[in-house]
């Protein structure tokens, strides 16, 4: 009897350490992408405004990469995904508090699939 009440509070307890990691990665999932989504807009207000455009975003991605070696994903060509994610959504209030539920991978499928509203 003593094991079996061992074992349930063992479950019980790894439980509690599953669903706050999960929580954790949803809370980052959020942050990162409202970061990309900042990142996006920065980007896009610069190529229409300062006509910033690929070689200006390779070497953002360059900077980047030389002044703190630790900050992965911010290529170029993850910088450009970053402003069409910011362009596609922005200007939808429906979907614009949405997009930070949904993981940075599922943003690129829905990106890169149809480009019909649904």
């Amino acid at each position: 009897m003593k094991i079996e009440n061992t074992q349930k509070s063992f479950d019980e307890l790894l439980s509690l350490i599953q669903k706050a990691r999960q929580s954790a990665y949803r809370q980052i999932n959020q942050t990162l992408i409202n970061l990309y989504w900042s990142v996006g807009e920065y980007i896009s207000h610069k190529t229409d405004k300062d006509n910033w455009g690929r070689g200006v975003v390779e070497e953002l991605a360059k900077y980047i990469k030389e002044k703190d070696p630790s900050i992965g994903g911010f290529t170029a060509r993850n910088i450009w995904r970053m402003k069409k994610f910011y362009e596609t959504y922005s200007n939808n209030p429906k979907l614009t508090p949405l997009v930070s539920q949904v993981s940075w991978t599922n943003n690129l499928i829905i990106l890169s699939g149809d480009k019909s509203e649904e």
